[in-house]
């Protein structure tokens, strides 16, 4: 990399992260606000290119294997055939269509080109979504399906997007080899995935060691995707199977390594998608000026048409296999979407930058200005989607209606009742270990003992008062409400005597660090 590069992908970073921590403070969308961003600045800086394998090798890995180890295995397990039906039959189904409109409109160019186009915007990017969806309380269902279609759909794209391009520089190709080779390289990534899964977790067993699991699981998702890759399988779908087998066996492992993970990838993601959303909107000026030789009422044409299509052949695929489904299957445990949650599938179709990478990735032996085209088209779909879906998506849910109140109330019923089980079951165990011991216990263990006690009331009592909003009778404030408050603000004053004990060269900065660390986590409860 040169130094004028590295530069230049540093001040992107820097200015990223400022756009971001302003969406975060007036509670806006941050990758929209992000790529509106980078769209304004495009004509004012120097070109900043986006790598393809810098995309695919380096951001998309751990950002895959950070959501799925986020994710639910037993939920996505309740929603499989929803998420098949859009990762795969929604896909390849996107791809059919808008490679066939885009040969109708663009005769001259070859129909392996057009499928090409089709494989390269076929996949959603829920990241924008999904952010949305959580701030404005989506169904958790709704959710899950969104999270999981963009877990395993880049994998069928990527899948088709070779074979076109395959077809399109070869000059041949063979539909049933190439049917072959998808479910080849799935299986082989599963396979990998699999394998790398049990490794690792034989060897967080034998390490109990938060910092050294956090830095392996750092390594995972590239071991698992280049592994996957040397040998033609999925990358993704390894990536994918690696992060839901760790996370669903993520209780195994010690506090430490959940806290640290818990950060880790908090942090790796807010700056991995705060870069990618921005080199998105900076690609404007890069694949404006390689279209020549086209009228500019003709390319924008082009590029309406091919948003249109994209955007309604989603409609049309997930309407048609919701009424199928209502139709042809019973299961209570995978019902089908209500019209309400199949329109807001339908509209959470933002592109993002995989697609783009996808689009730069196009061999050079695809003439320049076939290659400009495809760019271009790919470029204006996913800006399209982002901005129209994107801006309008929070809206739509607040107009139909679609939150989890009910889902809300349930899941705080069902943490109180487990919380009330778990105290009953923390409290026999620490009888027992009073019965246990030789002796009545002193006077001094006696309130160690009272301690216990209060204070696993005090989590059960919590747990039930949130069932009513964290407030009392009449509105008053809470006992825990009050407890938390009292307490954050002692936790203030005793920071402050530490720090001023610091200043005054009576407590070493190592020791200040030890104690702040203990008020941190205390705090941290209290948060939690």
């Amino acid at each position: 990399m040169s130094p004028i590069l590295g530069l230049q992908l540093l001040l992107v970073a820097a200015g990223a992260i400022a756009v971001s921590a302003m969406a975060r403070r007036k509670g806006w969308p941050a990758p929209l606000l992000l790529v509106a961003a980078g769209l304004l600045a495009s004509p004012l800086v120097p070109a900043v290119p986006l790598d393809p394998e810098l995309v695919l090798f380096v951001f998309l890995p751990p950002l895959l294997y950070s959501a799925a180890l986020d994710s639910s295995y037993l939920r996505l397990r309740d929603v499989k055939r929803a998420v098949l039906l859009l990762s795969i039959g929604l896909v390849l189904f996107t791809t059919a269509v808008v490679g066939l409109l885009v040969h109708l409109l663009l005769p001259d160019l070859p129909l392996a080109l057009a499928f090409a186009l089709g494989a390269i915007i076929a996949p959603p990017d829920a990241v924008a979504a999904v952010a949305v969806g959580r701030r404005l309380g989506l169904p958790r269902r709704t959710l899950t399906i969104l999270i999981g279609e963009s877990l395993f759909n880049d994998a069928t794209a990527l899948t088709a997007y070779r074979v076109a391009i395959g077809a399109a520089v070869g000059g041949t190709v063979d539909l049933v080899e190439s049917i072959g080779a998808f479910f080849i390289a799935a299986a082989g990534g599963v396979a990998i995935g699999l394998a790398l899964a049990f490794l690792f977790a034989w060897v967080f067993q034998h390490t109990r060691d938060s910092l050294v699991e956090n830095t392996l699981m750092l390594l995972i998702p590239f071991a698992a995707f280049f592994a996957a890759e040397t040998v033609h399988a999925s990358g993704v779908i390894a990536v994918v199977i690696v992060g839901l087998y760790l996370g669903y066996r993520m209780h195994l492992r010690g506090f430490g390594t959940r806290l640290v993970s818990d950060a880790v990838w908090k942090v790796t993601d807010f700056f991995l998608e705060t870069i990618v959303f921005a080199l998105i909107g900076l690609q404007l000026v890069t694949v404006i000026q390689g279209i020549g030789g086209y009228s500019a009422w003709a390319v924008a044409g082009y590029a309406a048409a091919v948003l249109a299509v994209t955007i309604l052949s989603r409609f049309v695929w997930v309407f048609t296999a919701t009424f199928l489904t209502r139709a042809l299957v019973r299961n209570a445990r995978q019902p089908a979407p209500t019209p309400k949650q199949a329109v807001i599938l339908s509209w959470a179709g933002m592109r993002g930058v995989v697609s783009l990478a996808a689009a730069f990735a196009i061999p050079p032996e695809v003439p320049p200005r076939d290659r400009a085209m495809l760019l271009f088209l790919t470029f204006t779909t996913v800006i399209g989607t982002l901005l129209i879906q994107g801006m309008t998506f929070p809206a739509l849910i607040r107009r139909l209606g679609v939150t989890s109140t009910q889902e809300q109330y349930e899941d705080r019923l069902a943490e109180a009742a487990a919380q009330q089980a778990a105290l009953e079951a923390g409290l026999a165990e620490l009888e027992r270990l009073v019965a246990e011991q030789d002796g009545e216990p002193d006077e001094i263990q006696k309130q160690v003992i009272d301690q216990l006690r209060e204070k696993s009331w005090r989590r059960s009592l919590t747990a039930w008062e949130r069932l009513g909003g964290g407030t009392g009778h009449g509105g008053a404030e809470t006992p825990s409400a009050l407890y938390r408050r009292l307490r954050r603000d002692m936790l203030q004053a005793e920071r402050q005597v530490f720090v001023r004990l610091r200043d005054e060269r009576r407590l070493d900065d190592e020791v200040l660090r030890e104690v702040m660390a203990q008020l941190d986590f205390e705090e941290a409860i209290l948060e939690r």
